[in-house]
């Protein structure tokens, strides 16, 4: 079973698919990520510094644990998608799409001609050549999924055109720009806000289309998504893991160090 298998799999069966994200060089951090059972690695190339080759080694490293391989690239641009999709990612996070007429580029850029206009170039996408090139011409469409990113009050407003596009595979919900898009930059909780992301959760469910978020690792934020019925979820980022617990760790060192001075 591939990984976009699984996640299927667990999607129709309303088990959660949970990822985290990933914005270090180190690929072996992937690889972690994928060993400890996320379900899916955000690798984000819109915000983080990686590079073309820092991408493919986290889609492979994260692959290689049975983890799909996403990644955000920096804007919905077929000239930056194209060398992504020859590495064969699981899938491409479109950010900040805000029409249908931009879904559409979105998805027409991982697809080739007639449909798309996807150049033909695939390298470790094709497995070096393995895959026959017809067969990767007729399923290469299918073997990707296409995510559109909805981070803006404009997107919520055309909400209804964009998921009818054809060949979106999933939605992520981006909280943060969603709020500054209304003037409450990085105040989600607000009522305003949540009811943006409730409208959102509401329209993607009913048209088929599985709706995830991507938020921090906070034990109440990602209760109040579970219970929008949302299970694709992100939580957390590399930096923060490991700045809260090195932080934890050096706190209660100096406290065990004090306690025994006294």
């Amino acid at each position: 079973m591939s990984e976009l298998d699984n996640l299927k799999r667990k999607i129709a069966k309303k088990e959660p698919v949970i990822g985290t994200c990933t914005t270090f060089f180190d690929s072996r951090i992937a690889e972690l990520i994928g060993e400890i059972g996320y379900d899916f690695v955000w690798i984000d190339a819109e915000h983080g510094p990686l590079d073309k080759k820092d991408i493919q080694l986290h889609i492979m490293a994260a692959q290689s644990t049975g983890a799909a391989a996403f990644v955000r690239v920096a804007w919905n641009d077929p000239v930056i998608v194209k060398p992504i999709l020859e590495m064969g990612p699981s899938g491409i996070i479109f950010p900040f799409i805000k029409t249908a007429e931009e879904a559409s580029k979105a998805i027409s850029s991982c697809t080739y001609p007639p449909k798309g206009i996807r150049g033909f170039g695939p390298i470790r996408s094709m497995k070096y050549g393995m895959t026959d090139g017809q067969t990767y011409i007729e399923e290469a469409s299918s073997q990707i999924w296409k995510i559109i990113q909805i981070e803006h009050i404009d997107a919520v407003k055309n909400l209804d055109e964009i998921l009818r596009v054809e060949g979106i595979d999933a939605i992520i919900i981006g909280a943060n720009d969603l709020s500054g898009s209304i003037g409450m930059l990085g105040q989600t909780g607000r009522k305003e806000v949540k009811e943006l992301i409730d409208t959102i959760v509401e329209k993607a469910q009913n048209s088929g289309i599985p709706v995830g978020v991507a938020i921090g690792d906070n034990v109440e934020t990602i209760k109040e998504n579970l219970n929008r019925g949302i299970n694709l979820i992100c939580v957390g980022v590399d930096f923060l893991f490991l700045f809260k617990s090195a932080r934890q760790t050096y706190n209660d060192t100096r406290r065990l160090f004090k306690s025994m001075k006294t």
